[in-house]
């Protein structure tokens, strides 16, 4: 099976191409410039590349969310486009299991993993996984003990050691790079790992659930909370009928 993946939940985002559960090549994007101007250029390179035509991809994948507003909605809509124009239908893939899986390799069943990813506005977009396999090349060998949720690292951190009883071995993504200093805090023995290509990973979870496939239009994007548009309409919105109620 082949599979063209794409991630744009970061600046830089990537693209891949995977084989079967072979990541046959991936690259980083160019994070100078964006998405908008980048694709489907990018994604058009690495297959020529490769002297893959599109329409000899079986499967699309995606990075479905959380991340960049406006990232997600041009990742999202390019992949539709391609998988629309071929016949190909499209996995989804939550972008915080594709940051899970890439750093559970060498951890044993029972571990905890943490991947936490920048929201801004000093929170992080977090989910929380158990190793339950001991097998290292198992894509189903983690499950999901809490899944994505948006928040600052100090309620995120309180709430997991509740849950979970107990802090993750492994933290993974940019948001625990940006915040490793409280983690250490919390959890000293915890190791932090930097963001990823995801891109790859992507690809390979979609193989691994190619029954979940969606037709183009079905595919939706996972924000996790609302985009600052949102918030500053609603309120204005309180604004407006709080002083009509005043007056």
């Amino acid at each position: 099976m082949r599979v063209l993946a794409l991630d744009t939940t970061t600046r830089a985002g990537s693209v891949a191409l995977v084989a079967g559960d072979r990541v046959v090549d991936e690259r980083s994007g160019d994070g100078e410039r964006t998405h908008a101007l980048r694709l489907p250029a990018e994604i058009m390179t690495l297959a020529e590349s490769h002297q893959w035509p599109l329409s000899s991809i079986d499967l699309y994948a995606v990075a479905s969310g959380p991340g960049s507003f406006t990232g997600l909605r041009i990742g999202i809509a390019t992949i539709q486009g391609l998988a629309f124009v071929h016949g190909r239908r499209i996995v989804g893939v939550p972008v915080l299991d594709a940051l899970a899986h890439a750093a559970c390799l060498d951890l044993p069943a029972g571990a905890l993993i943490a991947a936490w990813m920048d929201a801004h506005r000093r929170d992080v977009f977090a989910a929380l996984y158990r190793v339950a396999s001991a097998t290292s090349s198992d894509l189903a060998r983690l499950t999901e003990i809490e899944g994505p949720t948006v928040g600052s690292p100090a309620s995120t951190l309180d709430r997991w050691r509740a849950l979970a009883a107990g802090l993750p071995a492994v933290f993974v993504g940019d948001g625990a790079t940006l915040y490793a200093a409280a983690i250490a805090q919390e959890a000293p023995l915890a190791r932090t790992l930097p963001q990823p290509l995801l891109a790859g990973i992507i690809g390979r979870l979609a193989v691994a659930r190619a029954r979940e496939a969606l037709d183009p239009a079905a595919i939706r994007p996972l924000y996790v909370r609302r985009s600052d548009v949102e918030i500053v309409r609603d309120e204005q919105l309180r604004r407006t009928e709080w002083n009509s109620t005043d007056t």
